[in-house]
Parts: C-alpha cells; sequence; structure tokens
C-alpha cells in the first residue's frame, strides 16, 4: 500500500509539473504573437488618402468585380466607379487593377 501511494504522488506532481509548463508556454506563445496577416492597416489607408468609397471600390475590385457590378452593388453609376478605380490607380501610383492590389496588400490595408 505504501508503494502504491508513492506513486500516486510521483505521478501527481509531474502532472501538475506539465500543467505549469503547458500554462507557461501558452502565455509566452500569446506575447509573442505577431499581428495577423489579415488585420487591415487603417493607417496606412489615411495616409494614401483612400476616401472611404475608393476603399470600398477596392474591396470590390479585390473581389474580382468589373466596374458595372461594382456600380450595381453599390448603388452607384458605372461612370462614378469610373472615377474611383483611376483615382484608386493614382493613389496607389499603378497601371492596373491587379497592381493596385498587389501593393494594396503589401500595404496591409486589403487581406492577403
Amino acid at each position: 500500500m505504501a508503494g502504491e501511494s508513492k506513486i500516486e504522488i510521483v505521478i501527481a506532481v509531474i502532472a501538475v509539473i506539465f500543467f505549469i509548463l503547458g500554462v507557461y508556454l501558452n502565455k509566452k506563445s500569446l506575447h509573442s504573437e505577431k499581428p495577423s496577416d489579415n488585420e487591415i492597416d487603417q493607417s496606412q489607408i489615411d495616409a494614401i488618402g483612400l476616401s472611404k468609397r475608393e476603399y470600398e471600390v477596392l474591396i470590390q475590385i479585390h473581389k474580382g468585380f468589373s466596374n458595372k457590378e461594382i456600380a450595381e452593388h453599390l448603388f452607384l453609376s458605372e461612370s462614378t466607379i469610373k472615377t474611383h478605380v483611376s483615382n484608386i490607380l493614382v493613389k496607389l501610383d499603378a497601371k492596373r487593377r491587379t497592381q493596385a492590389i498587389q501593393k494594396a496588400k503589401a500595404l496591409q490595408i486589403l487581406p492577403s
């Protein structure tokens, strides 16, 4: 009987040690996490000078919608969307929509 209780105590001590180690490692990993790739950097949006509506259009471009589809989705004219797209290209210093998306992702203003 005395031998069995010693084994139970040793097992309990080992369990407590692993529990404490697990809590320590969990807290350490939570503090060392980098910001998620999907976090949007609002300061970059402001620095570039994108308006709220231009940013909405950029998101729709990122989703792969055409100017006509974006216009229908945002209840704007296609001409207005073309103007917004043109402004986005200028502000991101891009020649094409795909290049604008790449630059926006690099600036972390669009999810990866």
